[in-house]
C-alpha cells in the first residue's frame, strides 16, 4: 500500500494544479493493483490535501498543492500516517499485527501503560489494601456505575448553575476502551465516517471496526492535527 501511495503521489506532483489524475482503471493497469488499493491511495492523498475528488467528474490536483518537486519540502511526507492507520483496509491483518505481543526487550507504545519503574506500586498496594476491607467491596457494581459517583459527575457537568443534569443521565464506564466503544455505538450508525488523527489509538480503531464505522485519517505534524487537512476532511 505504501508503494502505491508513493507512486500516485509522484504522479500528482508532476502534474499542474487542477490537472485530472489518471482514472482508477488506468492506475490499476499501470501499478498492477486492484481498485480498492487505488481508492485507498486516493483517500490518503486527499487527507494530505494533495488531490481533490469530484464525484462524477474525476480526481484532480488540489489548488493548494505545492509546485512539482516541492511537495516534500512544503508539506512533508505524511503518507506513512495513513498507512499506519490502515483506515480503509477491509481486512484486520494490520490490527492483528499491532496487537501482537512485542518481542523480548521491545517497548510497546500502543498500550498506554506506564513501565513498572514509573508506577507508584507501593502506594497503590496500600490503597488497595484499605479499599479491600470496606463493606460492599466485593459486591457486583451496577453496569451504569455507582450512584454516588454518577451524581458527582452530574454536579460537575452542571457547573455552578446546576445545569439540570441528574445521575440518571451519567454512565460510568469501566475503562477508556469501554467508553470509546459506547460513544461510537451511541453517536454513530454502522457505515458512518469517523475522523481520527493518524496514527491513532489502536483501541479506537478496533472499537470503530467492531461498530461498523469507517475511519477517515487526518494527518498530523509536530503541533497536532493539521487544521487545513481537518477542514478538508470535514467537508
Amino acid at each position: 500500500m505504501a508503494r502505491v501511495v508513493q507512486r500516485v503521489r509522484e504522479t500528482v506532483v508532476a502534474l499542474p494544479v487542477g490537472a485530472q489524475l489518471p482514472s482508477v482503471r488506468e492506475l490499476m493497469d499501470r501499478l498492477a493493483v486492484g481498485p480498492g488499493t487505488v481508492r485507498e491511495a486516493f483517500a490518503a492523498l486527499v487527507s494530505e490535501g494533495l488531490i481533490e475528488a469530484h464525484p462524477g467528474r474525476g480526481t484532480f490536483v488540489a489548488s493548494c498543492s505545492p509546485a512539482p518537486g516541492a511537495a516534500t519540502a512544503a508539506r512533508g511526507d505524511l503518507g506513512w500516517q495513513s498507512v499506519a492507520l490502515g483506515a480503509a483496509r477491509a481486512d484486520t491483518d494490520a490490527l492483528g499485527e499491532l496487537a501482537a505481543l512485542p518481542p523480548p526487550g521491545a517497548i510497546p507504545l500502543s498500550t498506554g501503560y506506564l513501565p513498572d519503574d514509573l508506577q507508584a506500586t507501593r502506594e497503590l498496594s496500600v490503597a488497595m489494601g484499605r479499599a479491600a476491607t470496606r463493606p460492599g467491596m466485593w459486591d457486583r457494581i451496577p453496569l451504569e456505575g455507582l450512584e454516588p459517583l454518577r451524581a458527582w459527575f452530574a454536579r460537575e457537568l452542571g457547573g455552578s448553575g446546576g445545569g439540570g443534569f441528574s445521575a440518571r443521565e451519567v454512565m460510568i464506564c469501566p475503562g477508556s476502551q469501554g467508553a470509546i466503544a459506547t460513544a461510537f455505538r451511541g453517536l454513530a450508525a454502522p457505515g458512518d465516517a469517523v475522523l481520527v488523527e493518524a496514527p491513532t489509538y489502536i483501541g479506537a480503531m478496533t472499537a470503530a471496526r467492531a461498530a461498523g464505522l469507517r475511519l477517515v485519517p487526518v494527518a498530523a505534524d509536530a503541533h497536532g492535527v493539521r487544521p487545513d487537512l481537518l477542514a478538508d476532511a470535514l467537508r
